[in-house]
């Protein structure tokens, strides 16, 4: 598989995630912590599909603050998006521990804003390595 085949998957992975959770507002059927494995799931299919476009190989990791460092390397861009990191928790921990009842809820609205503006950015590195 090309690297634009494999950014393109996995972009088309995220998207999905991006979809479900933009279904997930009701708190009384979709947890925090279903919420926050898929925004944690999206965020790092897009770093990966962004680190692919950099030619750069990624980890089998879940972990969004080394995925980010990569892309620090190769790109100051990635700064920005240092904050999903708090998400890296929702992919084994809060996978299948229930969070504890004290914990702040999730912003919904903020977290699919912030994979939003994710995708933007790794969409433009896309049309920048296809030249269009």
């Amino acid at each position: 598989m090309s690297e634009l085949d494999e950014a393109r998957t996995l972009m088309d992975a995220g998207d999905r995630d991006l979809s479900a959770l933009r279904g997930m507002e009701d708190t009384s059927v979709f947890a925090d912590e279903i919420v926050g494995f898929h925004v944690q799931q999206a965020a790092e299919k897009f770093l990966k599909a962004w680190l692919v476009l950099w030619s750069e190989p990624y980890p089998l990791t879940h972990n969004l603050a080394r995925l980010l460092t990569l892309l620090q390397e190769k790109t100051p861009a990635a700064a920005q998006f240092h904050d999903l990191n708090e998400y890296t928790a929702y992919a084994v921990q809060f996978r299948y521990d229930a969070m504890e009842s004290e914990s702040a809820p999730i912003n919904r609205e903020e977290a699919v804003q912030r994979l939003e503006a994710l995708c933007q950015q790794v969409r433009r590195r896309l049309a920048e390595v296809e030249g269009v």
